[in-house]
C-alpha cells in the first residue's frame, strides 16, 4: 500500500482505523512534552518541505471541485504560499504552549497518608469533520499530538487531494520520530461519515467543522459527544456613545477581513439616538468597500436613495459580502434582539460608556462577547491557543475557541498507605469512625508527571 494510501485510509475498514489510533493514543498519552515538541516540529518540516506537492494538489481541488463551490467556500479551499506559510506557524505555536497534561488541578490530603490528586491528561481518539479548509489539518492534528490525542480527520470532498498530501507527510514525520502514523489519519468517503459517527466505542469526541447543516447531521447521527457550532451569527451592537471611527474601522475589520470565516459580523445594531447621522456614514463606506447592505424598515427609511434590501431573515449567516442593519432604543434592545437572532459565536459593543460596555460584556450569553474590538479576534490563533480545532457555543466541557484546553479531561489518583474504607466507616455500635478524614485541601497548582 502507498503512503498516500496509507493516508486515506483505502483498504481499511473506518472501525480498524479506530482502532489503530486508540492504540496510537496511549502511546502518545505516556509521551513526555519534549517527545511530543519534537514531533511537531517534525510536522511542521514536513510541511514546510512538501510546500510545492501541497500547492498543486490544492490547485486540483480548486480545478475539480471549485466551479461548484460558493466564493465563501472557494476561499477557504484555495491554499496560497502565505496561507501554508501561516500554517507550518500554527503548528509551530503549537509546540511553544505550555504542556497540557500532567497539570496538577487539584490536591487534597483525605487523611494522613492518603493523598487524592486531580490531574490532567487526553481525552484519547478525536474525529474531525471538516470541509474545504487545507489548515484544518494542520491545526487539528497539531493541538491533538500536543495534548495526547490521537485524531480522525474526515476531509470534504472538494478538499481530499490536499488533505491527503497533508495527512501522508505528517504520518510520515511522526513515523521518523519513532511514533505511531496511526496517531493522525484520514477516512475519505461521504459513505463512510456514518460508519465514523458510530464509533462510539473508540472514539471520545467528534467536532464537526462546517456549515451548520453538517453539524445538526452529526449531532442527529452519533452517540459520541459532540463539539461544535452550527452557525456564526455575530453581532455588533453600536452604542450612542460609540466613537464613529472607532465603530467604522471594526465594523470594516470584522465584515471585510474574512466575509467566509464564522467569526464574521453579520448584522450591525445602531442606537436610534445617533442612528440618523451614523447610518449614512457607515452605509458610505461599506459599499464602497462592495459590501450589499440589508435593513429593517427604519434603515431603509434613513437610507433613502441608497441601494438597501429588506432583510429576509435576522438569522441569517451570509458568509459573503452581504449585512443586516437595525436600529434599536438602547443595549437592552440590543441585547434582546442578540439572544433572539445571534448564535451564541461571538457579539461586540462599541461604546465609550463604560457601564453600558461592562452590561454588555457581563449580560450577553455568547462565547466570546467584546468592547470596542473586532469579532474577528474570536480565534484560537490570535487568542494564544496556538491554533483552534474549532469553537464551540456549547456550555459544557469547552467554549469558544477550543484549544489545548478542550482536549484534555482529568483523572483521580490516590496514592495510600495500605488504607481500607472500612476505617472510616460509622459504626452502628458507638456512632462513631475508627478514623476521620481530614479532607486538607493542598494550595497552588503543580505539575504531576
Amino acid at each position: 500500500m502507498s503512503a498516500a494510501a496509507s493516508a486515506a485510509g483505502i483498504g481499511q475498514s473506518v472501525r480498524a482505523m479506530a482502532e489503530s489510533a486508540k492504540g496510537a493514543s496511549r502511546v502518545l498519552a505516556g509521551l513526555g512534552e519534549a517527545r511530543r515538541n519534537a514531533a511537531l516540529e517534525a510536522m511542521a518540516l514536513a510541511v514546510e518541505g512538501a510546500g510545492a506537492e501541497l500547492l498543486a494538489a490544492n490547485a486540483e481541488d480548486v480545478r475539480a471541485e471549485g466551479g461548484s463551490l460558493s466564493p465563501a467556500t472557494l476561499a477557504r479551499l484555495k491554499l496560497d504560499a502565505g496561507k501554508l506559510a501561516e500554517m507550518v506557524e500554527q503548528v509551530r505555536s503549537v509546540a511553544r504552549l505550555p504542556d497540557p497534561l500532567g497539570r496538577r488541578l487539584d490536591a487534597i490530603e483525605l487523611d494522613e497518608g492518603l493523598n487524592l490528586t486531580k490531574i490532567s491528561v487526553p481525552l484519547g481518539v478525536l474525529a474531525v469533520i471538516f470541509e474545504a479548509r487545507p489548515d484544518a489539518v494542520t491545526q487539528i492534528a497539531a493541538l491533538a499530538i500536543k495534548s495526547g490525542n490521537a485524531v480522525l480527520l474526515k476531509a470534504g470532498k472538494e478538499v481530499e487531494r490536499t488533505a491527503d498530501v497533508l495527512v501522508r507527510v505528517l504520518r510520515e514525520a511522526l513515523v521518523e520520530q519513532g511514533l505511531p502514523g496511526d496517531a493522525v489519519s484520514l477516512v475519505v468517503g461521504r459513505e463512510r461519515v456514518q460508519e465514523l459517527l458510530g464509533m462510539h466505542g473508540l472514539v471520545d469526541l467528534v467536532i464537526p467543522r462546517g456549515a451548520r447543516e453538517l453539524v445538526e447531521y452529526v449531532q442527529a447521527n452519533t452517540r459520541i459527544p459532540v463539539l461544535g457550532h452550527a452557525e456564526g451569527v455575530c453581532h455588533i451592537y453600536v452604542d450612542e456613545s460609540a466613537d464613529d471611527a472607532v465603530a467604522l474601522r471594526v465594523i470594516e475589520d470584522a465584515k471585510v477581513d474574512y466575509p467566509a470565516a464564522c467569526n464574521a459580523v453579520e448584522t450591525v445594531l445602531v442606537h436610534r439616538a445617533i442612528a440618523a447621522e451614523f447610518l449614512p456614514k457607515l452605509a458610505e463606506h461599506l459599499r464602497a468597500l462592495g459590501v450589499k447592505l440589508h435593513g429593517d424598515a427604519t434603515v431603509r427609511e434613513l437610507l433613502r436613495g441608497v441601494e438597501v434590501e429588506p432583510v429576509g431573515d435576522w438569522h441569517t449567516e451570509y458568509g459573503e459580502l452581504a449585512l443586516s442593519l437595525g436600529v434599536v432604543n438602547g443595549v437592552e434592545e440590543a441585547m434582546e434582539h442578540i439572544h433572539a437572532h445571534g448564535s451564541a459565536h461571538t457579539e461586540s459593543v462599541i461604546a465609550e460608556d463604560k457601564v453600558v460596555a461592562e452590561r454588555f460584556l457581563r449580560e450577553v450569553d455568547a462565547a466570546s462577547v467584546m468592547h470596542n474590538a473586532s469579532t474577528r479576534f474570536a480565534d484560537g490563533f490570535r487568542y494564544g491557543f496556538g491554533a483552534e480545532v474549532g469553537i464551540s457555543t456549547s456550555k459544557l466541557h469547552a467554549r469558544g475557541p477550543v484549544g489545548l484546553e478542550g482536549l484534555t479531561t482529568y483523572k483521580y489518583l490516590l496514592r495510600g498507605t495500605g488504607q481500607i474504607a472500612g476505617d472510616y466507616r460509622v459504626s452502628k455500635e458507638t456512632g462513631v469512625t475508627a478514623r476521620a478524614f481530614t479532607h486538607r485541601v493542598s494550595k497552588g497548582q503543580g505539575e504531576a508527571r
